[in-house]
């Protein structure tokens, strides 16, 4: 299928949803490692995004975290970290969907198996007073990048055999944890009332930035992926605004990984 010229807009036009791109994560990182001279390798199977960048701030602050020698990457540093057990590699500071994209993409180029995006959010239905986590299941594709990977839809929709891993495994969490819809953006300064009023009517949870874009990517490439929001905030409409909780926010975000990750790498048969 595609979408040729025509009186749309360019983001929908010449969309070949069937054929191949000419320009590949693979080859992009074959000519890196050679101008890097850096090793032929696999990064760890499991592999974080933190947008924000406060689980990378925190576990590189308590010598936690290093950065690994495969991760060939031109526009970003992946640190490896154990916790619970658990090897992780992580990106920080990828924000907006097609940053996210990109280095999803790479990630998976260098033998991830699995990744979960963290993204700090904005509040859009009050079910909880922020910090609390949602499990996105479905996002509004208000960005650009989804569109090159699928084609036009209101929303992208992670895989339900996950979500299905999922159940159950934040019974007890520090913080709650919900399920549902969230509204990706590209452009956060530009949330007027009459957009946030419309998302409230369609029962959207949060704004963020990135899943949308990620669930497309993941719905063509076959590739498993979980996005979180973690609402933190009320769009700074509020004063003391933004606050995460303990690091952060980076001990609950860590913690609600370690939790997914056993779920879903025994769901994969990592």
């Amino acid at each position: 299928m595609s979408v040729n010229d025509g009186d749309g807009p360019p983001i929908l036009a010449q969309k070949h949803y069937s054929v191949p791109s000419a320009f590949t994560p693979e080859n992009l990182l074959r000519e890196a490692r050679r101008q890097k001279r850096a090793p032929v390798g696999n990064i760890p199977a499991i592999c974080i995004l933190d947008p924000d960048g406060d689980m990378v701030r925190s576990l590189v602050a308590a010598g936690r975290a290093r950065p690994h020698p495969a991760w060939a990457c031109y526009h970003t540093q992946l640190h490896s970290f154990a916790h619970a057990a658990i090897e992780f590699g992580i990106v920080g500071c990828a924000v907006g969907a097609s940053f996210a994209v990109l280095v999803a993409e790479q990630m998976f180029a260098s033998g991830c198996k699995l990744l979960m995006s963290v993204t700090s959010s904005g509040q859009i239905l009050p079910v909880y007073p922020p910090p609390y986590f949602v499990i996105i299941d479905r996002a509004l594709r208000d960005e650009g990048t989804s569109y090159h990977y699928t084609p036009p839809s209101m929303y992208s929709h992670a895989d339900q055999a996950l979500l299905d891993a999922l159940q159950g495994a934040f019974d007890g969490f520090e913080v709650p944890v919900v399920t549902g819809a969230t509204w990706t953006t590209d452009a956060p300064f530009r949330e007027t009332q009459p957009a946030i009023t419309a998302m409230r009517d369609r029962k959207l949870l949060a704004v963020e930035m990135e899943a949308a874009a990620l669930y497309a990517f993941a719905e063509v490439r076959k590739r498993p992926v979980v996005c979180f929001a973690h609402v933190t905030n009320q769009m700074g409409r509020v004063d003391c605004d933004f606050e995460k909780g303990e690091a952060d926010g980076s001990k609950d975000a860590l913690n609600l990984i370690a939790l997914a990750a056993q779920r879903l790498s025994a769901r994969l048969s990592l």
